[in-house]
């Protein structure tokens, strides 16, 4: 059959029914061979190809397959570079498939810049944030790429992989036939478990303050309903990493989320643990602080990531650690805390008490605006951010005590992902709704995709958290630049009318003024609706830690006889 034939019916194999791309000249020969299996398989167009490439992450987020995304060559393939870099840092298994200039047509044995037309060497270019990224030269290599390919991007630590095919090879002959893929499951040793076992076991037992934490690792892997289970045994206090967020948020043992903007009560609980516990969190500086050692100072650290150069980068420097995915290392965790003779009951309660004395010290305007909104959106609904403050919100507001899920864009941090994202997850869950926040720089650089939400009938509920700002950049401005908002607020940012923009596209809408509530029966229908949700004035993200300080000694500064009572506890 031809190639790109070829291509549509392996994926078909791999049981991957969604593809989210752009058209090109490179591609063309691929889009054919789409249409005619669009039986079998939903070809998504974007405005963009980033926001394909975000889309088709939303889609590996929300339903645990590989997101797939096809562009034409040139500017086609270096604008998914962003959503590539995304994939590679929040381990989401994307695969790439970018069309290339014919073969006969290519400077890659010349000393000139460019033969063909739109030719650009995109391999070369994502090579260090990929785990493949390959030029097919012939089509007899495809067969073995694509394998290959799928596998790596599903198996141990997911991520993206790339495959770059000149158009040439999209129209020629294969002779073999598609089959299935099957990515491996991780291996781990006997020894390696026997090891990890009596390591758990000794340190349960001597620990009287133990806490469990999660990170995005866990849903990497798989592994969320194992999570579950140990948190609902009601044995070890939970915190997580904000892209753990929604592990198991419904839980009374779930205290919230570690790090620089994190909740309090989980930023003291580390502090004073005896024994932490970290499962899939790579326990970065946004989480720990900027002086590692500094975290969980009294506490044993116990880390597992399948990811060996993750455990290189140590927090304690005699912690100790195994590399396995989560799913084994639930499994441990939760066979020693079914023999495990210990009571744990009066660090729990302690825990409880840190977390009433804390309720309520944070007084955060914009947080009560999210949590508004909170009130109307349903207990298990799908939620995507941008990142900024309106990320923060939301982690801080509407997930816990939830069975919501919150997909963001950790690592990289993407502005105009919550979008594209939505459309993926949406897509991934049958048209499902999903709710999709952003603030009103970021749904700036990706708003084109209100035509894919109309064109693909979605029923998206956008809310832009819109307080005229680059509001993360603009408290950063506050802090250190005498109140200099240039490009942030006063001088040279601006943002438009968003309700009208939503009316040019036919999507409903309705501006929400800070104090009043949104719409029910909009947030209830069945078609996409834009809520363009006003923050007036200066909005801040609260607690914040100063560089430099202990994690649970948040601004602004709680009183100290209530700093040094929690931390005599």
């Amino acid at each position: 059959m031809k190639a790109s034939d070829y291509i549509v019916e392996w994926l078909i194999e791999q049981d991957v029914r969604d593809i989210f791309g752009y058209p090109g000249g490179m591609v063309a020969h691929l889009m054919d061979s789409l249409y005619k299996r669009r039986d079998k398989i939903d070809s998504h167009l974007l405005q963009h190809e980033q926001a394909a490439a975000f889309a088709a992450c939303g889609y590996a987020q929300a339903c645990g397959k590989p997101g797939i995304v096809y562009t034409s060559s040139g500017p086609g393939a270096t604008n998914l570079l962003t959503g590539i870099c995304n994939a590679h840092f929040d381990s989401i298994p994307l695969i790439c498939l970018t069309g290339q200039v014919n073969t006969f047509e290519s400077s890659e044995m010349m000393e000139v810049r460019q033969r063909g037309f739109q030719e650009t060497d995109i391999v070369s270019m994502v090579e260090g944030v990929t785990k493949l990224a390959v030029r097919i030269q012939g089509a007899s290599e495809l067969p073995e790429v694509l394998d290959k390919a799928f596998s790596l991007a599903c198996s141990g630590r997911p991520g993206p992989v790339l495959v770059d095919i000149p158009m040439d090879v999209m129209r020629a002959d294969i002779m073999e036939a598609p089959h299935v893929v099957k990515a491996e499951p991780p291996e781990v040793s006997e020894r390696m478990l026997a090891a990890c076992s009596e390591t758990l076991i000794r340190e349960l037992e001597k620990a009287k303050c133990p806490v469990l934490l999660l990170g995005n690792g866990v849903r990497s892997a798989l592994a969320v309903d194992e999570a579950a289970r140990i948190v609902e045994l009601g044995i070890l206090p939970t915190i997580t990493s904000m892209l753990g967020v929604d592990l198991a948020p419904w839980s009374e043992m779930y205290f919230g989320f570690i790090g620089a903007y994190g909740d309090r009560a989980a930023n003291y609980l580390a502090a004073k643990s005896d024994l932490v516990i970290a499962v899939g969190s790579r326990l970065d500086i946004r989480q720990v602080g900027a002086n590692r050692e500094r975290f969980a100072p009294q506490a044993a650290l116990l880390r597992f990531d399948q990811d060996e150069s993750e455990l290189s980068y140590k927090v304690h420097e005699d912690e100790i650690s195994f590399c396995m995915d989560a799913r084994s290392a639930l499994e441990q965790i939760g066979k020693a805390l079914t023999d495990l003779s210990h009571d744990y009951s009066p660090w729990v309660s302690t825990c409880r008490e840190i977390e009433d004395k804390l309720d309520g010290v944070d007084q955060r305007r914009e947080n009560d605006v999210v949590e508004m909104i909170g009130a109307l959106i349903p207990d298990d609904a799908l939620i995507t951010a941008d990142v900024g403050q309106n990320q923060i919100w939301i982690a801080q507001s509407l997930i816990k005590g939830t069975h919501r899920r919150a997909l963001f864009s950790g690592g990289l941090g993407a502005m105009g992902y919550s979008l594209p994202a939505a459309i993926g997850a949406s897509i991934a869950l049958g048209g499902a709704p999903v709710f999709s926040f952003s603030g009103d720089g970021g749904f700036q650089m990706n708003i084109q995709e209100l035509q894919t939400v109309v064109r693909e009938s979605l029923p998206l509920k956008m809310f832009v958290l819109n307080n005229e700002a680059l509001g993360m950049i603009r408290h950063f401005q506050e802090m250190y630049f005498s109140n200099v908002f240039t490009q942030t607020k006063d001088d040279g940012y601006s943002a438009p009318d968003f309700s009208a923009i939503a009316q040019g596209y036919g999507i409903g809408t309705e501006t929400v003024m800070e104090g009043a509530s949104a719409s029910v029966a909009a947030i209830d229908s069945n078609a996409p609706y834009l809520f363009n949700v006003l923050i007036l004035g200066n909005t801040y993200v609260t607690p914040k830690l100063e560089f430099g300080k202990p994690n649970q000694d948040q601004e602004p500064l709680v009183d100290r006889a209530l700093y040094d009572y929690l931390m005599d506890l």
